[in-house]
């Protein structure tokens, strides 16, 4: 079974490490020539510290990578995809399977990824995979449970065959949106969950947060016509009690350093040298339910204090206060 991914970030190399455990065939693709190089050479990636088998192949050529694949797994960061989507369109074939493993939501259109692919790109063997794993845990195989989203039998078998395994769980549901919400929104929510950790706010109030925080996600789910019982899942409640509780999380030390007050310039300098999924997210989640004239407070709230037009401690007030 010929697996092609598209991303060699940590992400995208974990999850290769989960295919290649199932003896799948694997190739890597990367715009950039120097970082192809890097982890055909030495066999390392810069992101995670583990031994890259050498029957992983990498190439700056899409069309080599995806030729005569099964599945086609993207695995860059959700600004990237529709540049992605639109050289892919050019080689993918109509019986090829299609995993999305980024999270996010476009800029400007507030285009959830799925529909940021399926603007470019109609394929009916689409998936989703979203959970609490860090590409870390995922690479040092310890038990990972991620949600799978996917209107496609044939899809969901194929993604059963090559990637679940002793360490690595599916869940399958048809919800592909409650799915996409969910992934998407738990790194906004992480933000705010850093700001509590970085003001001293002690573990008590982090669960009262994430308690308040799963019944507006739930919300939002049922605003945008998701199964609002998804929030349950691996991709809900599993990905948000990860991300809002750990310092390996990039949105959850972002929003720390906002709740411990520290100076603009290195805040500043943490979001440029940082993918922070969250910050993206939060703008175009704000604009999307101002279209959609829904109102979910704890956004807003998150987007005011982001923007500096509110204190980090307007989260503590909100909390006691919330209906």
């Amino acid at each position: 079974m010929k697996i092609a991914i598209l991303g060699t970030g940590a992400y995208g190399i974990a999850l290769a490490t989960m295919f290649f455990e199932n003896n799948c065939n694997i190739s890597m693709w990367s715009k950039f020539d120097d970082e192809v190089k890097y982890l055909d050479n030495f066999r390392k990636s810069k992101l995670l510290d583990i031994d890259i088998p050498k029957e992983i192949y990498f190439t700056t050529n899409m069309q080599e990578c995806v030729d005569s694949a099964n599945l086609i797994v993207i695995a860059v960061p959700a600004q990237f995809v529709d540049d992605i989507s639109l050289e892919l369109k050019k080689h993918i074939k109509k019986d090829q399977h299609i995993c999305i493993a980024s999270k996010g939501i476009e800029k400007d259109t507030c285009l959830f990824v799925a529909d940021v692919l399926e603007k470019h790109i109609k394929n009916k063997n689409l998936a989703i995979i979203s959970g609490p794993s860090f590409a870390i845990d995922i690479a040092n195989k310890v038990p990972i449970g991620l949600s799978l989203g996917t209107k496609s039998k044939e899809t969901e078998i194929l993604l059963k065959r090559t990637l679940e395994n002793q360490h690595l769980k599916l869940r399958a549901t048809d919800d592909i949106i409650g799915i996409e919400i969910c992934g998407s929104i738990k790194n906004v929510i992480a933000i705010a969950s850093g700001m509590l950790s970085g003001m001293g706010m002690s573990e008590s109030t982090q669960a009262m947060f994430i308690t308040e925080s799963l019944h507006d996600i739930k919300e939002l789910i049922k605003i945008l016509g998701g199964n609002k019982n998804t929030i349950l899942s691996f991709a809900g409640f599993g990905d948000l009690l990860l991300t809002c509780t750990s310092s390996k999380s990039r949105n959850f030390r972002f929003g720390q350093m906002i709740g411990e007050q520290r100076p603009k310039d290195e805040i500043e300098k943490f979001i440029n040298s940082t993918t922070i999924e969250g910050l993206h997210t939060l703008e175009s989640i704000y604009d999307l339910l101002n279209r959609k004239k829904a109102k979910i407070p704890i956004i807003d709230l998150i987007y005011s204090i982001v923007l500096g037009k509110e204190k980090p401690d307007a989260l503590k007030k909100f909390l006691i206060t919330k209906d």
